[in-house]
């Protein structure tokens, strides 16, 4: 019986979407997972069909218009009927066998968080942009500064956490904050997040990488809401 959905929001993903769905088939998990698109302009809706045509444990979503990661995240999790919920983009800088440890760890901690951490621990790292490096700790540092509670990579893609918890935050942030209010949300709930040491391969953006400086800043602004003012 499945008790793990993996949500993949997409957008314009045609270069990687099919080997990232792969990898996750590959995993020795039983994983149901939810393929969403957001208004994808390219061959990534052709692709993520065939892939639901192919696999049953797979289901395809699409937006109507385009609504960005959080929004999609949360319209996502409607769906969700297995007990735990984990967020995988699909431009593989994330690596699907680290969803394994991830399971196991909130298997053994059921009301908590799992983070996976690209700061922690010795895992393979790579073609991760210096500005970005500096950018990530000071954001994870000041989240965790003013949260009285250590985190070492907040704006990482890999949450893995109850299916219920997603359900009842009504997740309000559209885009890529939607990273600090969730983390933000559970610290209010539980008080619980264990991070697990992650692999990650950063891509450039040439090939597609979406995050902006302009982001980085938000996760500032977004943080002190959360913390403070929601």
């Amino acid at each position: 019986m499945k008790d793990l959905t993996v949500i993949v929001p997409f957008l314009n993903e045609e270069k990687f979407l099919k080997e990232s769905v792969n990898r996750l088939l590959n995993i020795d998990l039983d994983l149901k997972i939810f393929l969403y698109n957001d208004c994808s302009t390219d061959k990534s809706k052709e692709i993520a069909i065939e892939l639901t045509e192919r696999y049953k444990n797979i289901d395809y979503f699409e937006n109507k218009y385009q609504r960005g990661k959080g929004d999609t995240i949360a319209r996502a999790s409607k769906f969700v009927k297995t007990k735990f919920v984990a967020i995988h983009d699909a431009d593989l800088e994330y690596f699907p066998e680290d969803l394994v440890e991830m399971y196991e760890k909130i298997i053994q901690n059921q009301e908590s968080l799992i983070l996976g951490s690209r700061f922690t621990g010795s895992k393979k790292r790579e073609n991760i942009y210096t500005r970005t490096l500096i950018a990530n700790r000071a954001m994870s540092y000041f989240f965790s500064l003013i949260h009285f509670y250590k985190i070492s990579d907040i704006a990482t893609c890999y949450k893995m956490m109850p299916t219920q918890f997603l359900k009842n935050i009504n997740v309000s942030e559209k885009g890529f904050a939607v990273e600090v209010e969730i983390l933000s949300k559970y610290l209010k709930y539980k008080k619980s997040v264990i991070e697990v040491p992650i692999k990650y391969s950063g891509r450039s953006y040439e090939d597609g990488k979406k995050i902006k400086t302009s982001d980085g800043i938000e996760y500032i602004i977004k943080t002190l809401k959360y913390r403070f003012f929601d």
